[in-house]
C-alpha cells in the first residue's frame, strides 16, 4: 500500500474514533443492525459492535500489520501503528473510557470497561503488528500478566546497566505501568508513546532509570 493510501487510512481511523455516531449511523447499517434503543430513544452501542463498525468502515482489522510500514520489521510495525493513536484521550477525563479505549480493549479476552488501559492500549498496538500478547495471543489487561508472559517467552529483558531497548519494545515500570519504545535519544533518554498517561495516548520522554525492565517484541 502507498504512503498516501495508509495516511488516508490513518486519517479514516481518527475521524471515525472522533465522531463515533458518524460512524455507526441512525440506522444500524455500518453495525449489522445490532444497535439497541433506550427507553429514552438514544441509540446505544456496544465496544464490540462499535469495533465492528470500525472495521467495516476502514477496513480489516483497523490497520493491517504491514500497512503503515511497507513491511518493515516488527519493532517498526509496533511504532507506527502507536504513533497513529497519538492524541486519543478518555472521554470524559478519568474515566478509563471513550470509543477509542474500547477498540483498545477488543484486542484481551475478558477486558473489563472502565479499567486501567496502558496493558489493553499495548496489546492492541501488538496485535495489529502482528506480534499479539499472550500465549493464546489473547492479550493483556494487567502489567504484570505481560511480564509473566515475557518472562516465559524469554522476552523479558530486567533493566539494568547498559541496557538499551528497541523501538517497539514495551517499557515496563513495575506492575504499574507499560508502554512502548518509540526512540532511544543520543543521551540515552526514551522516547515513549504510552496509553493512559495522563488520560491520553502519549509520547513522553523518560529516563533510563525509571524502567524496571522492556519486553522484547522483535
Amino acid at each position: 500500500m502507498s504512503l498516501e493510501a495508509t495516511l488516508e487510512r490513518v486519517s479514516a481511523i481518527q475521524q471515525a474514533l472522533a465522531d463515533p455516531a458518524a460512524l455507526i449511523g441512525t440506522g444500524g447499517a455500518l453495525t449489522g443492525g445490532t444497535q439497541a434503543s433506550s427507553a429514552s430513544g438514544a441509540t446505544a452501542v456496544g465496544e464490540t459492535s462499535f469495533a465492528s463498525a470500525l472495521e467495516r468502515a476502514v477496513g480489516t482489522s483497523a490497520i493491517s500489520p504491514t500497512e503503515l510500514t511497507g513491511g518493515d520489521s516488527t519493532g517498526a510495525r509496533i511504532v507506527a501503528i502507536a504513533e497513529s493513536q497519538l492524541g486519543q484521550t478518555e472521554q470524559p477525563p478519568g474515566s478509563n473510557e471513550s470509543p477509542a479505549i474500547a477498540m483498545y480493549r477488543s484486542a484481551t479476552a475478558g477486558a473489563i470497561p472502565g479499567a486501567p488501559w496502558c496493558a489493553y492500549f499495548a496489546s492492541w498496538v501488538a496485535r495489529q503488528a502482528g506480534e499479539p500478547i499472550g500465549e493464546g495471543g489473547q492479550g493483556a489487561g494487567a502489567v504484570s500478566e505481560i511480564w509473566s508472559w515475557a518472562q516465559s517467552t524469554g522476552r523479558a529483558i530486567p533493566n539494568g546497566p547498559g541496557v538499551v531497548p528497541k523501538p517497539g519494545d514495551l517499557i515496563v515500570f513495575g506492575d504499574e505501568h507499560v508502554g512502548i519504545v518509540r526512540d532511544v535519544l543520543p543521551n540515552g533518554q526514551i522516547q515513549t508513546i504510552e496509553g493512559n498517561y495522563e488520560n491520553k495516548v502519549a509520547a513522553n520522554v523518560r529516563t533510563p532509570t525509571e524502567a524496571t525492565g522492556y519486553v522484547e517484541m522483535s
